[in-house]
């Protein structure tokens, strides 16, 4: 099964995803890299994706979410803002969404402050637009990001764990 940490961009996908997956033993994988290099440039300069920019990015995650299944699963940081991104992703084998959840205040402030990230703070209200809330699907856990990190990471290892195991997953 591959994990997948999404929310808008500046939510702790990465940090979080890649923690969880060091505490379950688990490959970590950012899905910033399978976005080819057009999508990257467009973004850098301020211009949100379309859903033709995002085909062959999600494709290609597709591809290594069947190939992370056969081995075992993985963790993958993911935006996956739409039902149909999800839905996309689904379509290659068993996922299990995280949503990192959080207000637009806290994550503008999170993204002022990271260096050397090409997703300017400037697309976070097109992020916001382009959300669709995962509440109600199947295979998906909401997790606050307002608490303190170590909190988020141990709330999102639990849903994981919890998943992997069969239990009741509790937001």
């Amino acid at each position: 099964m591959t994990h997948v940490f999404m929310g808008v961009a500046g939510c702790g996908k990465s940090e979080v995803g890649r923690r969880v997956a060091d505490r379950l033993g688990l490959p970590f994988e950012d899905a910033d890299a399978f976005h080819p290099r057009a999508n990257v440039e467009k973004m850098a300069g301020g211009t949100p994706l379309t859903d033709a920019d995002r085909a062959p990015w999600l494709d290609a995650m597709s591809e290594a979410i069947a190939a992370w299944n056969r081995g075992g699963g993985a963790a993958l940081a993911c935006s996956a803002l739409k039902r149909s991104y999800r839905d996309r992703l689904r379509e290659a084998g068993d996922v299990f969404f995280v949503h990192l959840a959080g207000d637009r205040e806290t994550i503008a402030l999170r993204m002022a402050a990271r260096e050397d990230h090409f997703m300017p703070p400037s697309l976070l209200d097109s992020q916001f637009r382009t959300l669709e809330d995962p509440a109600g699907e199947p295979g998906v856990v909401a997790v606050s990001i307002e608490p303190p990190l170590d909190e988020v990471v141990a709330a999102a290892a639990d849903a994981v764990r919890a998943q992997r195991t069969g239990e009741a997953v509790r937001p």
